[in-house]
């Protein structure tokens, strides 16, 4: 079969990061973020379009200067569970961080999740970009990057290991014999760690995939090594064709490095598209967008996030760009070491940085639908993406996406017309994990007894 695009859609309410103004659109209800029923519309929509998953992105520190989004919104597998009674086949992938959730939890809300949807859940693992979240936990400090990767690669390896507590038929129910369950087929973890200790078993069964899906973002070197060994979908940056190119190629390289096929680790390109009836009516919407929602006083706010939320204003805006190196050392470093090396090559003014890193990118997929349509197209053979992650300004945007983009992917069969299967692991084309004990027990058997 030909290789086909995945497509995803991420939720951002009354506005996400770049979105400060969205809120005032006539389109967007001003309770978009909280109302359950919003998201069912998205959900629905996108189902209805054969998309592969909603995903939920979250956060857990704020102040006023952050996206209205992110001031006032629900928690994802709360809000996930809601819409997974409301749809039937697109999976419903929430962000969770390994930073400040327990492993137990984790894989108890998570397989909760995957039973309510009837094996469709997936987990976004994030160490949590913003450090002020260790204040909201009782921490003095968010965790350097070696701990909270560290961290994190334990936290899914024992997240999996309570998720496999039970075998597939460890469930007789046999009124005859008076068994309910096997107790041979339930299995305690027993798990001790650098960072962790749990014995289990987990209290809940696996789902008809197995294992919810894993997914991971992350760009820096440690975020790319733990996508490399846990991840099964991932979402990536956007950028230019040459640069997506190399952040694929390189998280590939990477999974075949660990002994894992890279076929089985899907990657999500953010992306933004903007279609109008031409192409140069969706450049100048596209245009319109970023100026009321990127005036320098919020692009100078949402700039301390890679610093740890740091406020800038206080400083001169022409003077020297700030030493705060050590701020970003525990919150976007990557992003946060790039600012500082570039505004000290060139000798920028805070001013100048801000402006360097925050001027106006149109998103590659912006034009009429036959101009989207190729580039997406033009892109995914070219070997920058397994699938998009697509944000929409709207609840019509999203319609026109559908309604004009859609179809014009699947008449080069390159999106599929209906769903393959009933979980998010049959859509994606990932295989089911075989339960460790099951697998194990398995192994023991000489070949010609089985």
């Amino acid at each position: 079969m030909t290789r086909q695009i995945r497509l995803a859609l991420r939720a951002y309410g009354v506005g996400g990061p770049g979105q400060h103004s969205l809120w005032k659109d006539p389109r967007v209800p001003k309770n978009a973020s909280i109302d359950i029923d919003w998201y069912i519309a998205q959900a629905k929509a996108a189902e209805h379009a054969k998309f592969d998953a909603l995903f939920i992105v979250d956060s857990q520190f704020i102040d006023a200067t952050y996206p209205p989004h992110y001031l006032n919104r629900l928690e994802p597998l709360t809000l996930l569970s809601a819409v997974a009674v409301h749809t039937r086949h697109i999976g419903l992938v929430g962000t969770l961080s390994s930073t400040y959730n327990s492993p137990f939890n984790v894989a108890r809300r998570f397989a909760s999740l995957d039973h309510i949807s009837r094996g469709r859940a997936g987990w976004n693992v994030v160490t949590s970009f913003d450090s002020g979240t260790s204040r909201n936990y009782g921490l003095a400090e968010h965790l350097d990057y070696a701990t909270r990767y560290g961290r994190a690669l334990e936290h899914v390896t024992v997240v999996r290991g309570l998720w496999d507590s039970y075998e597939d038929d460890a469930f007789p129910a046999d009124v005859e014999r008076d068994l309910f369950v096997d107790p041979e087929k339930l299995h305690a973890l027993d798990h001790e760690g650098e960072h962790f200790t749990v014995t289990g078993p987990l209290n809940i069964s696996r789902s008809p995939q197995g294992q919810p899906v894993i997914f991971q973002a992350g760009v820096s070197e440690e975020g790319r090594n733990l996508a490399a060994h846990v991840a099964e979908g991932i979402y990536a940056p956007g950028g230019s064709l040459d640069a997506t190119r190399d952040y694929y190629a390189d998280i590939k390289r990477r999974t075949a490095a660990v002994g894992r096929d890279p076929d089985h680790v899907l990657i999500f390109l953010g992306a933004q598209p903007v279609v109008a009836g031409t192409d140069a009516e969706a450049h100048r919407l596209s245009r319109e967008i970023f100026d009321a929602d990127n005036d320098f006083p919020r692009k100078l706010a949402a700039f301390g996030r890679s610093f740890g939320a740091y406020d800038f204003s206080q400083h001169d805006l022409d003077g020297p760009f700030p030493d705060v190196a050590a701020l970003a050392e525990r919150s976007g470093r990557t992003r946060g070491a790039e600012v500082i090396r570039r505004a000290r090559e060139e000798g920028l003014t805070l001013r100048e940085t801000v402006l360097a890193f925050t001027e106006y990118q149109p998103s590659p997929f912006t034009g009429a639908p036959g101009t989207v349509a190729d580039t997406v197209a033009r892109w995914f053979a070219a070997g920058a993406f397994d699938g998009l992650n697509l944000g929409f300004r709207t609840h019509e945007d999203l319609n026109r996406f559908v309604a004009d983009v859609v179809p014009l992917l699947r008449k080069r069969g390159l999106f599929r017309t209906e769903y393959e299967a009933d979980t998010l692991r049959g859509n994606l084309g990932l295989p089911i994990p075989e339960n460790r004990w099951t697998a194990a027990r398995r192994a023991r058997v000489p070949e010609g007894v089985r």
